[in-house]
């Protein structure tokens, strides 16, 4: 089924960062899963932040990921080729035009692959909405998901945060990736601290390396403060595998 703007879909809202920095939790965050979208720029680590939730998080919730590329299906081949998922809990959608486009613009394929994995797994706690690789401009719209996290990463410099823009400025976190390339690319990561808290105000921003952390600790306890207390264990909940 295509998603319009019917009277029934969550308006297609774009919030004001200085006015509406972090709205309450959605529609579907009240009546299913919370949805989580995760953008940022071409490869700041977003397919490898994603595999990493997905690992640390699949035993305690259930727990289901959207991809989108533009032509390909490659961030879901990679989930699947490192087996974080089953299989029928990753779809991928391929936007044909500038990423930001699906997430924000006309979101009517995301919805329909949220909707055909709720519909095939039964009830969910989570699903990870991960955006092509897009530029600072790159946000989601509030139809779409819940919360948005932004990741950049210490190679592009310090100034990324400094740079700003929607991503940077408005998510709900921001995430300073690969902070072990710091010396390498020589970044200071004091200088990114800053400028994150000066472009962001009370917005969270966290500083993370895969490579010393590979379960995405702070992401990953983000994550958890989103979502009520499983009143069963996971096992014993429909639509988890185990």
């Amino acid at each position: 089924m295509r998603h319009g703007h019917d009277d029934d879909v969550v308006p297609h809202r774009h919030p004001d960062p200085d006015v509406d920095p972090h709205p309450p939790l959605g529609r579907s965050a009240r009546s299913g899963a919370v949805r989580v979208g995760i953008g940022g720029p071409v490869g700041s680590g977003k397919t490898a932040l994603v595999a990493a939730l997905c690992r640390t998080l699949a035993d305690e919730l259930r727990l289901a990921v959207v991809t989108n590329d533009i032509y390909t299906t490659e961030d879901a081949d990679f989930l699947l080729r490192n087996g974080v998922l089953p299989a029928e809990r990753i779809r991928a959608v391929e936007t044909g035009c500038c990423p930001h486009t699906a997430i924000r613009d006309d979101i009517s394929a995301n919805l329909d692959a949220v909707e055909e994995l709720e519909v095939l797994l039964g009830p969910l706690d989570l699903i990870l909405v991960e955006s092509g690789g897009d530029n600072l401009t790159a946000t989601f719209s509030r139809g779409l998901v819940d919360r948005q996290i932004f990741v950049v990463d210490v190679a592009g410099g310090d100034k990324v945060p400094r740079k700003g823009g929607p991503g940077v400025t408005g998510a709900d976190l921001l995430v300073v990736n690969k902070t072990d390339l710091a010396p390498l690319v020589g970044a200071d990561l004091s200088v990114m601290a800053r400028d994150a808290s000066a472009r962001r105000g009370p917005l969270p921003t966290v500083f993370l390396s895969l490579v010393e952390d590979p379960a995405a600790s702070p992401v990953a306890d983000w994550i958890r403060t989103l979502l009520p207390a499983p009143a069963v264990p996971v096992d014993d909940r429909p639509g988890h595998p185990g």
